[in-house]
């Protein structure tokens, strides 16, 4: 997601479906947990949707609204072999990170988040835009805007840099896979 504009990068879809297969390759199954309430999260998992075919992956989404629904949709979906999780943007998901974790790990599904704080907090792995690199074009943004610019002639930014996060401290849990077949270098 882009602070800036209200943009967002749906395109992440498709590299979220890659990422999550080659970590964990028997995953044949992906519960995206989303809000749909909001466009946002509508778009979101449509466009991970449209890729899914190509990584032979069903999709499933639960929702994000209140820790019942997340914990009742992951549950639920974990009783199945073979599932994987991915976790697209929005308040509401952040809001309930810990529980999303938690479940992750407990139902031993192999999880792809938004952010690098999921990681930080104990999740598997992360990829989206650099972080700080979106405050600095908002930054910018505000300068130009200060200095007498009309916000609807400046151009739409978009991310220029992303990272991979992968947590390597998980013995035994969901990183499990990624101890198998990622080197220590893309800890960051």
């Amino acid at each position: 997601m882009l602070p800036v504009s209200g943009a967002y990068e749906y395109s992440l879809g498709g590299k979220w479906l890659e990422l999550l297969t080659q970590i964990a390759p028997g995953v044949t199954r992906i519960a995206v947990i989303r809000d749909a309430s909001l466009t946002s999260g509508t778009g979101q998992f449509a466009a991970i949707e449209s890729a899914a075919s190509a990584f032979r992956v069903e999709l499933r989404a639960v929702g994000v609204e209140d820790a019942g629904e997340i914990d009742r949709g992951v549950t639920a979906f974990a009783h199945s072999p073979n599932g994987g999780l991915i976790v697209p943007g929005s308040a509401l998901a952040t809001r309930h990170r810990d529980l999303i974790i938690t479940l992750a790990a407990r139902h031993k599904l192999p999880a792809l988040y938004f952010d690098r704080a999921f990681v930080a907090a104990g999740g598997l792995m992360s990829y989206g835009p650099v972080q700080i690199d979106l405050y600095r074009q908002a930054a910018s943004y505000v300068d130009r805007i200060l200095k007498g610019e009309k916000p609807a002639d400046l151009p739409v930014p978009h991310p220029t840099k992303y990272e991979l996060v992968i947590n390597l401290q998980r013995p035994g849990r969901s990183a499990s896979p990624c101890r198998r077949r990622c080197s220590p270098a893309p800890t960051r």
